[in-house]
């Protein structure tokens, strides 16, 4: 498995995620610049220019044709994917960290950060017609550093600094659940990927663990512990497979030896909760992982500003434990 090294950021990498059809690979970072690459052989296509702040997460319509992209700089912006246009730019008081499209995209939930004074918010926005505000949810302390959508677009599921996952009605932006103290993370929540049919999704955490909830229940399923606080989680949509991926906070890091690209991309049955094995490589914390849609190939984004694409060989869906 000879993995692709992607060079098009000049800072680290914060986001990856595929489109639907899984041809094309976006990848945020904190150089201004969203950029979009082809799937396959690592190729770039292009990069959106418009930001002047980190890019912290972006999200791509089911059809592919617009790119939504949420900055440091205090904007969201949607995109043309094809012609890199700038369609339309939401402003905030605040950083904006999350974004996600609801199925059907008429919707995006939005994460804007604590700032001079101003608590964090998440704001449900009319991306369709003309873009409007529909919603703001407050409460959480500290960053919320992901927000998506749950089954049907009637919740939203958003986790952050203060370690606690919760629920919330997209509709009247009441609090419906909270994610057990005994149970949840005991440190900040870094990240947060949804399965496939959106019936349960992964946390990871700078605890050194990731865990597996249940969406309707918010019941705790699994927990996968590693030895490096977790910065980046992906599920296989193919096996029983998850991805961590982390390291040392980015302050640390000189400080450690730089044993070639020691940082790695560790795999765990899901539903064993065992590793299965290491894609090593990064020559820095790994800040994202995404998979794609057919499952036979992932990537990763490091500190060290490569996203690196990995094609599984045959051999890898044969893994038995």
């Amino acid at each position: 498995m000879r993995p692709i090294l992607m060079k098009g950021h000049e800072r680290p990498l914060t986001f990856l995620k595929y489109n639907r059809e899984g041809d094309l690979l976006f990848s945020c970072a904190k150089d201004h610049n969203p950029t979009v690459w082809f799937a396959d052989n690592g190729e770039r296509l292009g990069t959106y220019r418009g930001h002047n702040g980190a890019v912290w997460s972006c999200d791509i319509s089911r059809d592919s044709a617009t790119l939504i992209t949420a900055s440091a700089d205090q904007t969201v912006k949607l995109w043309d994917v094809k012609t890199g246009t700038l369609l339309y730019t939401f402003n905030f008081d605040s950083p904006a960290k999350s974004v996600d499209f609801a199925v059907g995209d008429k919707l995006a939930v939005i994460t804007t950060d604590p700032f001079m004074g101003l608590p964090s918010a998440i704001h449900i926005k009319q991306i369709a017609r003309d873009p409007d505000n529909l919603l703001i949810l407050k409460g959480p302390q500290g960053r919320i550093n992901r927000a998506v959508w749950g089954p049907l677009n009637r919740t939203i599921i958003s986790a952050g600094e203060d370690a606690v996952v919760r629920i919330w009605d997209s509709e009247t932006g009441k609090l419906l659940k909270e994610s057990d103290k005994e149970d949840g993370h005991k440190k900040p929540i870094t990240s947060l990927a949804k399965s496939v049919d959106g019936s349960h999704f992964l946390t990871g955490s700078l605890d050194k663990s990731a865990k597996l909830w249940d969406t309707r229940t918010l019941k705790l399923i699994k927990t996968y512990v590693t030895e490096r606080p977790v910065n980046a989680v992906a599920m296989s949509p193919l096996l029983d497979h998850v991805v961590l991926g982390g390291g040392q906070d980015a302050s640390a890091v000189t400080t450690t030896d730089h044993r070639a690209g020691k940082f790695e991309a560790k795999f765990y049955d899901k539903i064993l909760t065992e590793e299965i094995g290491g894609v090593k490589g990064h020559f820095g914390p790994i800040n994202a992982l995404a998979f794609n849609p057919d499952g036979k190939s992932f990537s990763s984004g490091g500190e060290d500003g490569y996203v690196r694409l990995h094609h599984f060989d045959p051999d890898y869906f044969n893994i038995k434990i």
